[in-house]
């Protein structure tokens, strides 16, 4: 199935409006303590919300692209029951409540935000000057551990995931790096043109949310 060649810019637009405005109403209740729990019980929901606008942007929703979300989800899943069961590769923790329902330990939801940040990251590099592939695959790497070290002390504090004996393990931030460079292989593997700008406008909003609630929650 092929959505629409090019995506009209107006429908862009209020696709960005939303992502913004989603995220302005989340920072805003979770930085209020009353309405915080309600918030937190909305987090899959926003999420899902998150990856229709950005899958629903995509230039051409066909086979190549729906493989390409399964292998992301499905690997991202698996990296996840082993995390929590092998307590490897990123070390010894727990999921909360705030991702929603759990199987085996594992929120379901975690695999479209696999999919969200390896998706846009790798968009956002092709979009680049970069030309090297690796390059690429380096540069958006190092772009998500960032994003990981802005999102693990607010995930701590929401009821995200939890570390045993409270500590980050220099293995989680590593491991990072090494499985978001093999994932960011694979979109480079399925090449994808350059997108729209909705994917690129949602990673930059997970930067600005993250940083802002260090300073309110």
């Amino acid at each position: 199935m092929e959505g629409p060649e090019d995506i009209s810019s107006s429908t862009q637009r209020e696709a960005i409006r939303l992502i913004v405005i989603f995220h302005l109403i989340g920072l805003l209740g979770l930085s209020i303590p009353l309405s915080r729990p309600w918030f937190l019980d909305f987090v899959p929901w926003h999420l899902f919300i998150m990856f229709m606008l950005v899958a629903f942007n995509h230039r051409i929703f066909n086979v190549k692209f729906i493989a390409f979300f399964l292998l992301i989800f499905i690997g991202g899943i698996w990296i996840e029951y082993t995390g929590v069961h092998k307590h490897w590769p990123f070390g010894d923790y727990l999921y909360g409540r705030t991702l929603g329902r759990m199987k085996d330990g594992v929120p379901p939801i975690i695999g479209v935000n696999w999919f969200l940040l390896i998706y846009c990251t790798g968009v956002a590099m092709r979009r680049t000057r970069l030309q090297h592939g690796v390059l690429r695959v380096a540069m958006g790497a190092m772009l998500l551990v960032l994003l990981d070290l802005l999102i693990e002390p607010i995930a701590i504090r929401l009821d995200y995931w939890h570390w045993a004996f409270n500590h980050i393990p220099l293995s989680n931030y590593i491991s990072w790096f090494v499985i978001s460079a093999i994932m960011l292989s694979i979109f480079e593997a399925f090449r994808f043109e350059k997108q729209n700008k909705v994917s690129q406008v949602f990673l930059l909003v997970q930067f600005v949310f993250f940083a802002i609630l260090h300073f309110t929650t």
